[in-house]
């Protein structure tokens, strides 16, 4: 069982801002594969089924971004999931609108969400895929950038990177065990 934590803040007000990214490509994955993401309860909204045969969890954490380890730690608990099964789904500021990139353990990189992951699981061994949003050109500006919405012009490079982030958390996947192994083995040795 693997689960997939798309990152957001809940409420209609946020739906389409920078933030909520994670929601946007958790939301098309859960489409696109036929799980209905309709059950309420370990802090978050979420859905079961099968990803390329994999059983899956896909979830959206509703204790908004900063508290988002919480939601993570009650739903490993509820399936007994280790962490390294684990794929975050967030946005991140240093990469360019479009660009995406995949991480398996490491650190925050600044965002809140997988620091709160992080501390509340104990670890930084979970997979991430991690979002780009963009930055603002004043740096004093980014909360209010990150919890604006995407501009009209932003649109289709913004649907395109959804559609890529969706392939990139299916193949992922096969990944997460290959890299827990080869882990584990550097460790033995």
């Amino acid at each position: 069982m693997y689960l997939i934590l798309g990152l957001g803040n809940p409420g209609p007000q946020y739906e389409l801002t920078r933030h909520n990214v994670g929601f946007m490509v958790v939301d098309n994955l859960a489409e696109k594969h036929r799980i209905p993401l309709n059950q309420h309860k370990h802090r978050s909204l979420y859905g079961q089924g099968k990803i390329g045969g994999h059983p899956v969890v896909i979830a959206k954490p509703m204790t908004y971004m900063n508290e988002s380890g919480r939601a993570a730690q009650a739903l490993l608990d509820a399936w007994n999931i280790p962490p390294h099964r684990m794929v975050v789904v967030h946005d991140d500021i240093d990469l360019v609108l479009g660009k995406i990139k995949r991480k398996f353990q490491g650190g925050d990189a600044g965002q809140k969400g997988v620091l709160s992951c992080m501390e509340r699981l104990g670890t930084d061994r979970f997979a991430r895929i991690r979002v780009g949003i963009g930055r603002p050109e004043n740096k004093h500006q980014i909360v209010d950038y990150v919890l604006s919405p995407f501009s009209e012009g932003e649109m289709e490079p913004l649907n395109h990177m959804i559609e890529e982030a969706v392939e990139r958390v299916e193949a992922i996947l096969t990944e997460i065990e290959t890299q827990a192994n080869q882990t584990t083995e550097e460790n033995t040795e």
